[in-house]
């Protein structure tokens, strides 16, 4: 190959080795402030945890990219090759830096399946003792509560004030946002009646609790007015036959609002009630 042929491609693999260096300078800045997001005691959206796995992939590629070319230009074409001591300097800073903060993200990761993991035995022991296994008979019932809780526990985190962040963090639509328990009480057959009115939803749950009561659970993909609900439920309950029942309704956002008496506290709303109200219980 003649001599200035070599030149000319020797220059475009050093114009190569800075355009993926300029591109590096702001996939660096990006990595790490997705980086900082992640921390053990707040939820992470898949979609950060695919993203930092992606640009990190995207890093290590480009710096052996540049790695490859610079042994290219150390060898066969040094003659040619002027070295940027402060460029490789940084490119130097740039793999260490990434590798640090991958390896610090992934052990968080696995701090966070660990936290998790405990969450989800604690809430098991919890509810074995608590709400789920004492508000429904039914084991298929109480699955279901379990499985609602767990999921509003990983949607229950502080905001973040970054808005691109707090974009990210949106649920997703389908998910559960939060519940609603009710209970309506009265006698045995008017019971019956109610029970073949009410229409369940997919993730709702109505039981036959005892001869005198009703335990229902109402699955939300998004807010609804308590005062509407309790609207609903009057509506239901308005003919005259069944105008000596009564019901009242629990708003559940996190498991925290299951701990203590609750279930003692509704038992005994439930008992200063007079027929044919509709209250909703504020926890």
């Amino acid at each position: 190959m003649p001599k200035d042929a070599m030149q000319r491609y020797a220059e475009s693999l050093e114009k190569t080795v800075q355009h993926n260096y300029s591109h590096l300078k702001e996939m660096v800045e990006d990595f790490k402030a997705l980086c900082l997001v992640v921390t053990p005691e707040k939820h992470t959206p898949q979609d950060i945890i695919v993203d930092i796995r992606q640009l990190y992939k995207e890093i290590r590629d480009r710096l052996a990219e540049i790695k490859a070319i610079q042994q290219l230009l150390q060898g066969k074409y040094r003659q040619y090759y002027r070295r940027d001591s402060l460029r490789d300097k940084s490119i130097t800073e740039f793999g260490f830096l990434t590798k640090n903060l991958y390896s610090k993200f992934e052990y968080i990761l696995l701090q966070k399946q660990a936290l998790a993991k405990k969450k989800e035995e604690e809430i098991s022991r919890a509810a074995q003792k608590g709400f789920p296994f004492q508000w429904f008979h039914s084991r298929d019932h109480q699955a279901i509560f379990m499985r609602n809780l767990r999921i509003l526990n990983e949607l229950d985190y502080e905001i973040p004030t970054d808005p691109d962040i707090a974009e990210r963090r949106k649920v997703d639509e389908g998910q559960v946002r939060y519940l609603t328990l009710f209970c309506i009480r009265g006698k045995a057959g008017l019971l019956d009646e109610v029970y073949s009115r009410i229409r369940l939803r997919e993730h709702d749950i109505l039981e036959r609790y005892t001869q005198d009561e009703l335990h229902g659970l109402l699955a939300h993909l998004k807010e609804v007015n308590p005062a509407e609900l309790e609207r609903v439920f009057r509506r239901l309950l308005e003919t005259e036959t069944l105008s000596t029942l009564k019901c009242i309704l629990i708003a559940i956002h996190s498991s925290r609002e299951l701990e203590g008496g609750l279930l003692d506290l509704m038992k005994k709303t439930l008992d200063e009630m007079e027929e044919g109200t509709v209250k909703t219980l504020i926890v």
